[in-house]
């Protein structure tokens, strides 16, 4: 019986990651497909749909997925999305930021709305907690490619802002402007970046206790599964146990 209730376990785990990859790779299609539409579809002469691309190369998305989201760009019968951007506050007022891709806004506003609402938080009018934050670019290492030392000296000859390296990898952050060519100069000294992109990094953290931090994890869960939303920030710090908990 342990052995059937622990296969059941295992299928429900493996059903659940599937759904969740499902979701994943639909989310960074549709990124492609807008990134190639506002721009040129070749990623070489197209910052943002060179971020997208290398982000789907980063979960492991299909070539031919990626390239069949570039095509759809290119075909008159493709969707229009709407970039939308969300704020409102968390539990214990923790400030969200959700950037979503909609075709529909009044249902993905009435959708973040309610989730909001049935996890312990509030949507705000757009700017209530974006000056909390700073707009900036990120480009992401894995941390072989390069000691601490060996990356700092990289990324201040690239023209970036600050370097963050641990036994996680290393973190370079750059003026929203400067991205595409801080990322490809870094690129060409240690290959391709496991992350490009625009950011929304907190100008501070509050750090909350493990049952609010729990509910707050809850809320952003519930906002990544909509399929509207893109990206979702929040200011704040839980401790690692919680974070093992969470992803168990």
């Amino acid at each position: 019986m342990a052995g059937h209730s622990q296969f059941k376990n295992i299928m429900h785990r493996k059903g659940r990651q599937d759904k969740v990859r499902a979701r994943l790779f639909s989310k960074l299609g549709r990124e492609i497909t807008v990134a190639a539409k506002l721009g040129l579809p070749d990623p070489n002469f197209n910052p943002r749909l060179r971020a997208a691309i290398i982000a789907a190369r980063a979960e492991n998305m299909p070539k031919d997925n990626i390239e069949r989201a570039i095509k759809k760009s290119q075909g008159g019968d493709s969707e229009n999305y709407d970039e939308v951007r969300y704020e409102g506050y968390g539990p214990g007022g923790v400030a969200v930021i959700i950037e979503a891709l909609t075709d529909n806004r009044n249902r993905t506003a009435g959708d973040v709305r309610a989730t909001f609402t049935k996890n312990g938080g509030n949507l705000a009018e757009t700017g209530a907690v974006s000056f909390m934050f700073d707009r900036v670019g990120v480009v992401e290492f894995e941390p072989k490619v390069a000691s601490a030392d060996a990356m700092l000296e990289a990324a201040i000859d690239a023209g970036a802002d600050d370097v963050l390296s641990d036994e996680n990898g290393h973190v370079v952050y750059t003026a929203q402007d400067s991205l595409a060519e801080v990322a490809k100069a870094l690129e060409a000294k240690f290959g391709e970046p496991r992350k490009a992109a625009l950011t929304w990094k907190p100008q501070n953290s509050l750090s909350v206790d493990d049952e609010q931090g729990e509910k707050l994890l809850r809320l952003i869960e519930a906002l990544e599964e909509n399929d509207d939303v893109q990206n979702v920030y929040a200011n704040f710090e839980v401790s690692d146990a919680l974070m093992s908990k969470m992803s168990a």
